[in-house]
């Protein structure tokens, strides 16, 4: 007889797990949609309520990073308010701080860099992003606080090198001004001049040239 109720508490305990796990699961899917769909105060309402505000996607994206993404400096505010870590990385290795740098999201760069966020670090950086999409305004940003403005990435390319190459000729004036090396190489040989050539940039290769870069 007490091994059946012991049975039977086991049974109830297990289906009490399962509900709470499922209703914890559509919670999530709940506040995921709110999130895509920019409902900050259904955000807020559901965290409030004692959802983890560091809780990740099956990427590794916090709450704060589909917040970042989204442009969404209110909810960004709000995550960072209820301590949400702004170091965190995904599977890819991307940063909130990244992921603003990217989508030149000035705004919510300022608010991650003031709660802590890394301007520099190993790998692909916030400086790099914002170059390699053009962002000016990110670039001068990221500068003044002290980005490393050489620092080459796994396949040792430049915030320089990736301006060249995608045609973004404002930024590249703005990494020369601030004093970017422009003899840096990778390997295979590869340059900003070589990289504004190939991607038939001529005025940026010309600019670079006046700026003493050589083929």
């Amino acid at each position: 007889m007490d091994n059946r109720k012991g049975q039977l508490r086991a049974i109830s305990l297990g289906l009490a797990l399962l509900i709470a796990g499922a209703a914890q699961a559509g919670v999530y899917d709940d506040l995921l949609k709110a999130i895509e769909d920019n409902e900050t105060q259904t955000v807020t309402t559901i965290l409030e309520r004692g959802m983890d505000v560091n809780t990740v996607d099956k990427s590794g994206n916090s709450l704060l990073m589909l917040a970042v993404e989204k442009g969404n400096a209110e909810l960004v505010r709000f995550l960072i308010n209820h301590r949400a870590r702004v170091r965190v990385k995904n599977q890819y290795g991307d940063t909130p701080l990244m992921m603003a740098a990217i989508r030149g999201h000035i705004e919510i760069a300022r608010m991650l860099v003031a709660a802590g966020a890394q301007v520099n670090h190993a790998g692909w950086t916030p400086l790099m992003y914002a170059a390699f999409n053009g962002h000016q305004d990110m670039v001068r940003f990221l500068l003044e606080k002290d980005a490393e403005i050489d620092h080459m990435a796994p396949n040792l390319a430049t915030a320089l090198m990736l301006a060249a190459r995608n045609g973004h000729i404002e930024v590249v004036r703005i990494l020369l001004g601030a004093g970017a090396d422009i003899d840096i190489m990778t390997p295979e040989g590869a340059s900003a001049l070589k990289w504004a050539i190939l991607g038939n940039h001529s005025q940026i290769a010309d600019l670079l040239k006046k700026a003493g870069a050589k083929e």
